[in-house]
């Protein structure tokens, strides 16, 4: 059987400069700083001050989804300087280890979290969640802000944040000093990424979370187990701030089939692209 370190050792081949990694992502934010202001542009012609600061949700949808776009666009584009990038080394294909290995990985990752944000919620007096933007994106606002927010939230943010920081940041920084130091400078960035969204003092616990992504990619030798965690911590995250009950399995459930149509529709694409 292979072990859980070994699958990770085969793909280090990659090529990628560790600095590549935080240069994407600065890239990234550019790229989607511009994106952002295009749409307020098509929008409002001239936006005044009050327009950006307090834009409707339906344009904070269409900003947050560009930006998640930008990420995998500006991580594909930085692969592509080495060589002509393939899914396989963001991680995006099956896990090397039996599946159950596989599940073992998130639940225990998520017991971490769940654990380390409970004792930081305790001292801190805060819960970790991006309550900010679920607000702006409509989420309180009945059946159309919630399906925006899932869209956002569980759809989009886990396979975007997932391929650029899990996939490509860590494959990157892990060529220059191993998995684990790779793992907290990705963890830190992953935290700082989510300022503005989430206040300041719950950017450690969601830094925590994004190391122990790095772990399950990482273990598994797959992106897919760290994209499943996160659009489960969200859905879970979501349906406890929108106070649901039933609608939270159903909401991961569903999350999960369009997340694998997705990435299904991904894999087709690049195939057809590269043919």
């Amino acid at each position: 059987m292979v072990s859980a370190a070994q699958p990770e050792v085969m793909s280090d081949r990659n090529g990628w400069k560790p600095w590549y990694g935080p240069v994407a992502l600065v890239f990234g934010l550019v790229a989607a700083t511009v994106s952002q202001l295009a749409i307020f542009l098509i929008r409002f012609g001239n936006p005044t001050q009050a327009e950006l600061n307090h834009p409707p949700p339906a344009i904070v949808d269409a900003a947050t989804i560009a930006q998640d776009v930008c990420f995998v666009l500006v991580a594909v584009w930085i692969a592509s300087w080495v060589a002509r990038p393939r899914p396989a080394q963001f991680g995006m294909r099956s896990p090397r280890v039996a599946w159950w290995q596989a599940l073992l990985a998130v639940v225990g990752a998520y017991g971490a979290f769940l654990v380390w944000s409970s004792i930081w919620a305790v001292l801190f007096n805060t819960n970790a969640q991006e309550k900010y933007l679920v607000k702006e994106v409509g989420g309180t606002a009945g059946a159309t802000g919630a399906f925006a927010a899932v869209l956002v939230f569980c759809v989009v943010a886990p396979i975007c944040e997932e391929f650029l920081f899990r996939g490509f940041i860590f494959g990157a920084l892990r060529n220059w000093r191993g998995p684990w130091v790779a793992a907290l400078l990705t963890g830190i960035l992953f935290g700082a990424i989510h300022y503005g969204s989430a206040p300041a003092v719950d950017l450690v616990p969601l830094g925590g979370l994004g190391m122990l992504l790095c772990g399950v990619r990482q273990l598994t030798g797959s992106l897919y187990p760290a994209i499943a965690l996160h659009l489960v911590n969200n859905a879970i995250a979501l349906g406890v701030d929108e106070g649901w009950g039933w609608q939270i399995p159903v909401t991961i459930v569903a999350a999960a089939a369009a997340v694998s149509l997705v990435i299904a529709l991904m894999l087709r694409a690049t195939r057809v692209r590269f043919a």
